[in-house]
């Protein structure tokens, strides 16, 4: 029992740098890289740009104001754990915007914007992660993927669009396109991170030395095979094909397996981007 307390204690621990390194990733592209050329690229932080510049307001005050009432919908909306975790990197976000300096890190705008919206989509994708967000607009998408099964990319296109618009009015035409592709990056960021970084091979294999194969696979590659039965459309013979998932980086060591046994193997093999159970989302185990 101690043990168990320990372990969460500490995977608490995690969790919460994860949340604040994120937040403070937020911060500095919204200081550093997208406020000092105007590009309102979304959100409550590029809601904050524009107030400031039309206003005068405070950037993080405004942050701040914005966050609190994000915060009311989060309660409503969505589980505890989002909403704790979302009290963490809600009340730090204008605490990191409020201390990072506010310099023009990049002096090209095109390059300033794409490398501050990459970083961006990283940041959200990190908390979002951990069941968090940076407050403001990032709790929409949240409450869209709950209800309505939208991809949190999609969900935060959808909303900082509103935001964008309205820098239509502010700032030029030039900053408008800026936080348009802006929030193109960042969605394209984060639909990469959530399924592109997570491809595996799914592998078919007809072969009469199916059983070594399999157990060549299972015992060094330690991956589950599924056996098929499958029956050719001409000879009408029944031969037995593997069915194989496995990480990218060990598909050479699968056809090498095949080839050592097998050279006239019939092989398939697919890219697929979303993998959950045994031997991946948990601990492995063959069956």
């Amino acid at each position: 029992m101690k043990k168990s307390k320990q372990y969460k204690f500490w995977q608490w621990i995690k969790k919460l740098f994860f949340i604040a390194f994120a937040v403070a990733l937020v911060a500095a592209c919204v200081n550093m890289f997208l406020a000092p050329h105007s590009i309102a690229a979304g959100g409550i932080t590029g809601l904050a740009i524009i107030l400031e510049s039309l206003l005068g307001f405070e950037r993080s005050i405004v942050v701040l104001i914005s966050t609190i009432t994000m915060l009311i919908v989060t309660l409503i909306f969505l589980d505890k754990e989002t909403f704790f975790n979302t009290v963490i990197g809600a009340f730090l976000l204008p605490f990191f915007i409020g201390i990072m300096p506010q310099m023009t890190l990049v002096t090209d705008p095109m390059l300033s914007m794409a490398a501050g919206s990459v970083i961006f989509g990283i940041a959200i994708s990190i908390l979002y992660a951990n069941k968090a967000s940076s407050g403001g607009t990032a709790i929409p998408p949240l409450i869209f993927k709950k209800y309505f099964k939208l991809n949190t990319s999609v969900g935060l296109f959808i909303t900082d669009g509103v935001v964008v618009l309205l820098s239509l009015i502010i700032f030029s035409v030039d900053a408008f396109f800026y936080a348009v592709f802006s929030i193109l990056i960042t969605s394209a960021t984060m639909a990469y991170i959530e399924s592109g970084m997570n491809k595996k091979k799914k592998v078919y294999i007809i072969s009469d030395f199916h059983e070594k194969i399999a157990r060549d696979v299972m015992n060094d590659i330690q991956k589950g095979v599924t056996i098929l039965p499958v029956i050719g459309a001409r000879s009408k013979k029944t031969k037995q094909m593997l069915m194989v998932t496995l990480d990218m980086k060990k598909y050479r060591q699968l056809l090498e397996i095949v080839n050592s046994h097998d050279r006239e193997a019939f092989i398939i093999a697919d890219t697929v981007s979303d993998v959950h159970g045994r031997g991946f989302s948990y601990d492995s185990g063959t069956f």
